[in-house]
């Protein structure tokens, strides 16, 4: 059957990118692309810098209005819409505008769930009314306005990892007290052990007090706002509360239309994105991929691959016949005056997935010595005792982490053998580059090794 509409739900990376795919691949079908928030096509990872102010405002961030996108890409947008239903049968979905409080239905030919992820909460914090996640605009203004409004001076954020790193720093920069809380003895727990403790470390350099095991804690509140927590015999007092707990995938409308669900806990799709029912798609971080290395199901909800499935998912849809590859996870984060980097998978998960791995690791500098910007930066690297591939690898240093990260997936994906690192003619200037190279120093251990 021909394809002559196309509607996707979802306004953020990969809902644009699969209108704007659609729309090219095929100019002739009509799209419509539906938000329930106010914004579309807005940059999530740069939240926090606008935060901090180091994004002037977050105006900024917002890539596309809808009349931008319609003049564009040629794909019409509903903005504060939200989409209560969907009926198989009919082809059709049930939408409430939001601002006027009517509903209505619309048909589809082809129908794409771009409906993301949804921040976890934890229960204890959430009656107060200074408490707060960080995950979309509304939750920038709604910080950036209490804290304009309160005299803000403490600030606890509840969770270590990505966005939980980011929003301290983002706050330190803003003059705050600022404290961190995980239930994990050390920050950034998914990462492997040396880095949580240079992490640990990173944040007691910059003065942001860190509370490891935090789970039996006592809220002591008045009008409504937590004033105080007591942990470990100790009364700390806060202005504000925001929760960095991680995500968990938008799959309320899937579950209720009777689509597969997978052992993630995300979205089932094909390898062509395509859904249990040959009519709906889904793309981004409500599915769940292939891990590229266990070859298992795995939910890895990041920007860039929401962007790439997105693509994907529009251009099927509107008639093509495009593959989803496996994925290899490869993300970063800056911590203050360092960067993070991991790629495929670390020791803790190759031992959960039964895997007969060995590590090496090295503290190398970044640039020769004799340059004043020169740091060390750590590295280690996660390889199948009996394939001789690489399974994964961590970084922590400077900039300089991003590309060894990337040159570390490419091997992977390549299906490299570890100890070839050390074969490698590496660049060399003295402010840009070190003369022995971290990662050619791990291809060596790794030549004794395999």
């Amino acid at each position: 059957m021909e394809t002559n509409k196309i509607i996707i739900i979802g306004g953020n990376a990969a809902g644009p990118a699969a209108a704007a795919k659609a729309k090219r691949f095929n100019p002739n079908v009509e799209v419509l692309m539906i938000e329930s928030e106010e914004y579309i096509s807005t940059g999530t990872c740069e939240i926090p810098y606008v935060l901090s102010g180091e994004i002037d405002s977050y105006k900024n961030v917002v890539i596309y209005s809808p009349e931008k996108f319609k003049e564009e890409k040629g794909v019409d947008v509903l903005t504060n819409h939200s989409v209560e239903s969907i009926d198989k049968k009919k082809k059709e979905i049930i939408v409430i505008d939001k601002i006027k409080g009517k509903n209505f239905s619309a048909p589809y030919d082809k129908l794409i769930l771009c409906t993301g992820s949804k921040a976890n909460k934890l229960e204890i914090y959430l009656p107060y009314k200074n408490v707060f996640n960080l995950k979309r605009i509304s939750d920038l203004l709604k910080i950036k306005n209490f804290i304009s409004d309160n005299n803000v001076k403490k600030v606890l954020v509840v969770g270590s990892g990505y966005i939980g790193l980011e929003t301290a720093e983002a706050l330190k920069l803003l003059g705050l007290s600022v404290a961190v809380f995980d239930i994990a003895e050390l920050p950034f727990p998914k990462s492997e052990f040396e880095i949580q403790n240079l992490i640990l470390e990173c944040l007691k350099n910059n003065k942001v007090d860190f509370y490891g095991d935090a789970k039996n804690i006592q809220i002591i509140s008045e009008d409504e706002k937590i004033k105080s927590i007591k942990i470990d015999g100790r009364i700390l007092e806060f202005d504000l509360v925001i929760t960095a707990v991680g995500v968990h995938p938008n799959v309320h409308l899937a579950k209720e239309a009777g689509l597969d669900i997978g052992s993630t806990g995300a979205i089932k799709v094909n390898n062509k994105l395509k859904t249990c029912n040959n009519h709906i798609y889904a793309a981004g971080d409500n599915i769940e991929v292939i891990n590229a290395i266990t070859k298992k199901p795995d939910y890895i909800p990041l920007a860039t691959i929401a962007h790439k499935a997105g693509h994907i998912a529009g251009e099927n849809a509107a008639g093509g016949n495009v593959f989803f590859r496996p994925i290899i996870t490869n993300i970063a984060v800056k911590i203050f005056d360092y960067y993070y980097a991991q790629v495929g998978l670390t020791a803790n998960e190759s031992e959960m997935n039964n895997l007969n791995y060995g590590t090496v690791s090295s503290v190398m500098p970044n640039l020769v010595t004799v340059m004043p910007e020169s740091k060390k930066v750590f590295g280690k690297i996660i390889y199948d005792k009996s394939t001789k591939l690489i399974l994964g690898a961590s970084f922590f240093g400077g900039k300089e982490v991003s590309g060894y990260a990337d040159l570390i997936s490419s091997f992977v994906y390549n299906k490299m053998k570890a100890n070839l690192l050390s074969n490698i003619d590496y660049n060399y200037t003295p402010p840009l580059s070190p003369m022995i190279n971290l990662l050619s120093v791990l291809g060596r251990k790794l030549n004794g090794f395999i």
